[in-house]
């Protein structure tokens, strides 16, 4: 009876010192962190060369986030790399690897802590920028847009008057934003016209630039066209309608001052 007792209690000491023998892996716990690759490496006893070892992660509520299996070598050796899932929370996890010796289960287990990294915080972009692979950029469909719709500086008044601060200037500017552009259909015209006048005032500003003559032209045709334009600064342009009785009234009036005229002054000398 001694004996057998003897016998039970030497094999419940064995067993657990034989189990650390059978099998045994080592990670790097440093790198536990959703998407991370980690290579896990282990070997297993004698006699179980060649033989499946599983591999299973578990979270701290026990819940299993990974299984894998892998072949020992001829040298028992082990080697298995994997992807820590995305999905992956702070906390620790249990990693168990389990080999199987004539029936019976062998296995050893580590913890490790898994850390997942604070969300980096987007910056804010200002008006005009958009956010784009992390760092804030130039909008340039609200550029485009911008362009369309205010057009930006009157490229030929500037060049003809000398600055933008030019009371002619502003007074474009001033009717362009304050008036037209408080309608839809003012909104529509200016990205109209804006399309057309911008195909060839760069190269009339530039010539004004060059030539004093030119310029001094251009400044006597401008000022019919100021002149007619000054008188939507005494009306109200307070809906569609009024927007565009006056505008297709000026129309009518500068197309009568710039081309009508001269016709009839011609056809009256030449009489």
């Amino acid at each position: 009876m001694k004996l057998a007792l003897i016998i039970v209690l030497l094999l419940v000491s064995i067993v657990p010192v034989f189990a650390q023998s059978v099998i045994s892996f080592d990670v790097d716990t440093t790198k536990f962190a959703p998407g991370e690759i980690v290579e896990l490496k282990g070997t297993v006893g004698t006699g179980l060369e060649g033989q499946p070892v599983a591999v299973e992660i578990s979270d701290v509520d026990g819940n299993v986030i990974l299984i894998r299996t892998v072949t020992s070598d001829i040298n028992g050796e082990f080697i298995l790399k994997f992807k820590v899932p995305n999905d992956v929370e702070a906390g620790e996890l249990d990693i168990v690897t389990n080999v199987e010796l004539d029936g019976q289960s062998f296995s050893e287990t580590k913890q490790v802590e898994a850390t997942v990294p604070e969300p980096k915080s987007e910056p804010v972009c200002g008006t005009g920028t958009i956010l784009k692979d992390g760092i804030c950029v130039v909008d340039e469909s609200q550029k485009t847009t911008e362009k369309s719709s205010k057009g930006g500086g009157c490229l030929i008044a500037t060049a003809t008057y000398g600055s933008e601060l030019a009371p002619q200037v502003q007074q474009l500017r001033e009717l362009r934003d304050n008036k037209l552009l408080q309608t839809k259909s003012g909104t529509s015209f200016m990205g109209l016209f804006n399309d057309f006048y911008y195909s060839f005032s760069p190269q009339i500003a530039d010539y004004e630039r060059e030539n004093p003559i030119f310029k001094e032209a251009v400044k006597i045709t401008l000022t019919p066209l100021l002149t007619s334009l000054s008188i939507l600064n005494y009306v109200n342009m307070d809906s569609e309608e009024s927007a565009l009785g006056y505008g297709i009234s000026l129309i009518m009036l500068n197309v009568g001052m710039y081309f009508v005229a001269p016709v009839l002054v011609i056809m009256r000398f030449r009489k």
